[in-house]
């Protein structure tokens, strides 16, 4: 009778231990860009002091209708419409995330290749070995 294969299995305090690295390492790739200060600054709003109107902030009658619909009246809307996003692709910054994408992806293919080696061999042996 052929022996049955029988896959390791991971512990409900490693399967823990795993999630927890996984949830520390996802906090810290999103607190990263603010500690090292990767975070824009906010741009200087382009209107001048006068009094907020929708046509001052360039705003049509249909977005105006909008705005309202969502209970902002200009003055309340200005700091959301003025406010400028400026994203700038930084090459540097770039370049490594590009990096570390695929270094982890060619690290994955190695694990990965290995682990499936070890149960192929634990299933049918190891590789040239024949059964008179």
């Amino acid at each position: 009778m052929a022996k049955v294969y029988q896959p390791p299995v991971q512990k409900g305090f490693g399967q823990f231990i795993d999630s927890m690295v996984l949830l520390v390492l996802v906090y810290l790739s999103l607190l990263a860009p603010l500690v090292l200060g990767g975070t824009a600054s906010e741009a200087e709003a382009d209107i001048a002091d006068t009094a907020a109107t929708w046509q001052a902030l360039e705003q049509n009658e249909t977005m105006q209708a909008q705005w309202e619909k969502l209970g902002y009246t200009p003055e309340t809307a200005e700091p959301i419409v003025t406010k400028k996003f400026h994203y700038e692709v930084e090459p540097v910054s770039l370049g490594i995330t590009v990096a570390v994408i695929v270094a982890y992806f060619f690290f994955m293919l190695k694990v990965s290749d290995r682990e499936y080696r070890e149960v192929i061999n634990e299933r049918f042996g190891p590789r040239g070995r024949t059964e008179a």
